[in-house]
């Protein structure tokens, strides 16, 4: 299988790059090749890559700079991702459009089903609706995949900025309040390539439409970085304590959404996909992220 993926530099499809093999060919489009935020019809760029299936893993990510950068947030988010899944109907193969949890408004403590309302609480993740629903419009032939909290061995990520910190602060400020599932992008990306199997395997209906695509269990930022620290330390890496503050000690352009719990348990009746739990998949970017460079203590 073939899977053309967009946004070559990010979490996701360097992931899916790293499980690249006999049996899979990931093509991954830089903004060279094919950039999001333009305009006019995109088939000819994917067409020539012969792809089984297109993943559009590329997106304007800047949550608190979208505030100030609301057009290009859509020119990529929205009608960015609209061209990648008009493309994929041309070529009548199927779209994974990657999502978010930003699409809700973070309100209650229970996980959102997919089919819950929508309601944005800021410009990025209202981008991340107009995508969802430009793909919808394009094709019926897709799956949407919402996620959470995403982190990996590269990139910038809530990880790698906590290990960063703790190198010279010995106590950080972090907030409590906010509830998700830190999701590896590793994870996601094996998660992407069984969607996009099925996709290309099966035309049933129940295997397209919107669904999440998260780590199980759920924690809050300063638990997360309270694991990061303690994984950390085991293998002989920094730490530091963890203070706990609220939302409203910690103000930044955008809103967080409070609740980012999400349901998964579509994903795996419709493609047996279910992720491992947060602390699992966590150990394993922290074998890859410390474990390399430091020496467990005896």
């Amino acid at each position: 299988m073939r899977l053309v993926v967009t946004g070559r530099e990010g979490q996701v499809t360097r992931a899916l790059q790293a499980l690249a093999g006999p049996d899979l060919d990931i093509i991954a489009l830089g903004r060279e090749t094919f950039d999001l935020a333009a305009e006019g019809d995109a088939t000819a760029v994917f067409a020539a890559a012969k792809p089984d299936v297109i993943v559009n893993a590329g997106a304007y990510t800047a949550v608190d700079k979208a505030e100030s950068e609301r057009d290009l947030a859509f020119a990529i988010n929205g009608r960015g991702a609209g061209r990648v899944a008009q493309a994929a109907a041309a070529l009548n193969i199927p779209v994974i459009q990657i999502s978010t949890d930003y699409v809700f408004d973070g309100a209650g403590e229970t996980p959102w089903l997919e089919s819950a309302p929508t309601g944005p609480v800021g410009v990025y993740g209202a981008s991340k609706l107009a995508g969802e629903e430009a793909v919808r419009a394009a094709t019926p032939n897709h799956a949407i995949l919402r996620t959470c909290w995403v982190y990996a061995p590269w990139g910038a990520n809530f990880v790698k900025t906590m290990l960063r910190l703790a190198e010279t602060r010995p106590e950080l400020r972090v907030v409590a309040d906010q509830n998700g599932a830190p999701t590896s992008a590793l994870d996601i990306a094996e998660g992407v390539v069984a969607v996009a199997r099925n996709l290309a395997a099966r035309p049933d209906a129940n295997l397209r439409g919107v669904f999440h695509l998260a780590a199980q269990g759920v924690t809050n930022w300063a638990d997360f970085a309270r694991e990061i620290f303690a994984q950390s330390l085991a293998r002989g890496g920094p730490g530091a304590k963890v203070v706990s503050i609220p939302s409203r000690d910690y103000p930044t352009p955008a809103a967080r959404p409070l609740n980012s719990r999400l349901s998964t348990d579509k994903l795996a009746q419709a493609h047996g996909v279910r992720l491992p739990d947060w602390r699992d998949s966590l150990a394993r970017v922290m074998d890859q992220l410390v474990g390399a460079k430091a020496t467990p203590p005896a």
